[in-house]
């Protein structure tokens, strides 16, 4: 049976429309996975000693003390970048497949994941270094389990965070509350943390207790995957009242008013949609890492125009780098129809336009550390309207990856969203202005490098019709690519 799922997850693999975009992904990733591997193994080797040289204490002690900030960012490096337990169940469920079997593969299948056993490059060297210093063997044995055992345990907290509300929001906010508390000093988390990883070590037994809560964790995911594998809870819409609004205002507008009021109705009426506007609000608040100076890294005057272009362009990047994924659902029918592409990428332009000048005029609180911080958020929506804007629509149409409006899973990002093309338009959405800040700044004076990237981005929005049907010929020739790619979303 396990030689029959793999057999049937291969061939999804090098049958799908955008193999060779997979296939090339993969191997970066590979790469990257090497890369981590001799990051941990020298960490895992030289930590002991390094920690020891610097006189901060007991290596061990040490290492609990931050543990619990490293668990933190791991669960948030799961949710961003590991792939979840997705099989298309569809032709599955009138096979002869126990439910309990393709549930225990679709679970399985995250325990080989790199983000499981990577850790143990470092854990593995680090705990061999103990006992080789003299420590307990037994104490150290029952600190490896138990840590060990937590990173597991990450893992199914994720699989629930992408599938349950009930589960995402109250551990984001936990998270959040406690991030808060540590970063204002009000709350030290590792003191309470500390002890609990010391005891794995000074009461070896007490590793039991982490292996307890990651078999209530996969027995809560297991039952939760089998309960709603079925049709009418797994593959069916959830039905709600149905409400209208009176956007008759936006007929004047012809078609593009039509492609305007479908946009509205999908951000108001679809989960995905909300939690991406949600998101962009709170890019409001990237600007405080930089225009607090509670980071040194970031105080350079470069690094204003960087937060600048975030903070106003929330919703762009959010939004825009995945027109036309959001219509993905009824593309295939909107193709069929006597439409314009410059119509249909007139309205999302114009529509991120709209959220950029609102996100600049709700940031307007950062006033209150002065006038160029504030400076460097105009500068960056003018750039994000006159640049960006196109940028993201751009790039849009060599993404492939149809989304699913009625679930928040991968709402902060997905990683198929990312190719080669895609990420060399990059440079000139985040390292162009930048560059073109960093000239005038330099080679002449700060405000010169502000009227430099504003200037940009009136330049590019002068040019507008141009670099419109530049875009709209793109579309027009990934059209099938991407219809292709839409109908093999369930596999």
């Amino acid at each position: 049976m396990l030689k029959r799922f793999i057999s049937l997850q291969w061939k999804s693999f090098y049958r799908a429309a955008a193999f060779k975009t997979n296939l090339a992904f993969k191997i970066l990733m590979i790469f990257g996975a090497l890369y981590f591997i001799v990051v941990f193994l020298a960490l895992g080797l030289g930590s002991y000693y390094i920690i020891e040289k610097q006189g901060l204490g007991d290596p061990l002690k040490f290492v609990n003390t931050y543990l619990i900030f490293y668990l933190v960012i791991d669960l948030y490096t799961r949710y961003i970048l590991q792939k979840m337990p997705v099989l298309n169940i569809k032709p599955l469920l009138y096979l002869p497949f126990r439910k309990n079997q393709v549930v225990f593969y679709s679970l399985g299948k995250t325990i080989l994941s790199f983000f499981n056993w990577a850790h143990a490059f470092f854990f593995i060297p680090f705990s061999i270094i103990l006992l080789v210093e003299g420590y307990d063997p037994l104490g150290v044995i029952g600190w490896h389990l138990g840590i060990m055992a937590l990173f597991f345990c990450n893992n199914f907290i994720n699989i629930m965070m992408n599938n349950k509300d009930t589960v995402f929001y109250p551990v984001v906010i936990l998270l959040a509350l406690l991030g808060v508390f540590q970063y204002y000093g009000w709350f030290e988390l590792s003191i309470y943390t500390t002890p609990i990883f010391s005891s794995f070590y000074n009461l070896p037994w007490t590793a039991l207790l982490s292996w307890a809560l990651l078999s209530i964790l996969v027995l809560s995911a297991f039952n939760y995957f089998k309960r709603n594998m079925y049709l009418d809870a797994g593959l069916s819409t959830k039905q709600t009242v149905a409400t209208s609004e009176d956007l008759s205002w936006l007929n004047r507008f012809g078609n593009l008013g039509t492609f305007l009021k479908n946009d509205i109705k999908l951000i108001k009426r679809n989960k995905r949609s909300k939690t991406t506007v949600i998101m962009s609000v709170l890019f409001l608040f990237y600007g405080l890492l930089f225009f607090t100076g509670s980071i040194d890294a970031y105080d350079g005057p470069v690094w204003k125009i960087f937060a600048g272009i975030f903070i106003s362009g929330g919703f762009l990047f959010s939004f825009g780098q995945f027109v036309p994924s959001w219509d993905s659902a009824y593309y295939p029918l909107m193709m069929s129809q006597n439409i314009q592409y410059k119509d249909y990428l007139a309205s999302k332009w114009y529509l991120i336009v709209l959220a950029t000048i609102v996100s600049t005029i709700l940031a307007s609180f950062y006033l209150y550390f002065g006038w160029e911080p504030y400076l460097a958020i105009l500068v960056g929506a003018i750039y994000n309207i006159g640049v960006n804007s196109y940028l993201v629509l751009w790039g849009g149409a060599y993404i492939k990856t149809p989304i699913d409006l009625s679930s928040n899973k991968k709402a902060f990002g997905d990683k198929q969203a990312f190719n080669t093309k895609t990420l060399l338009l990059t440079i000139p959405k985040m390292v162009l202005p930048l560059i073109i800040y960093a000239a005038g700044h330099y080679l002449i004076n700060p405000t010169a490098g502000y009227i430099f990237v504003a200037l940009s981005g009136v330049l590019g929005f002068a040019f507008k019709d141009i670099v419109f049907r530049k875009i709209e010929k793109i579309y027009k020739k990934e059209k099938y690519k991407t219809l292709l790619a839409y109908k093999q979303q369930g596999s």
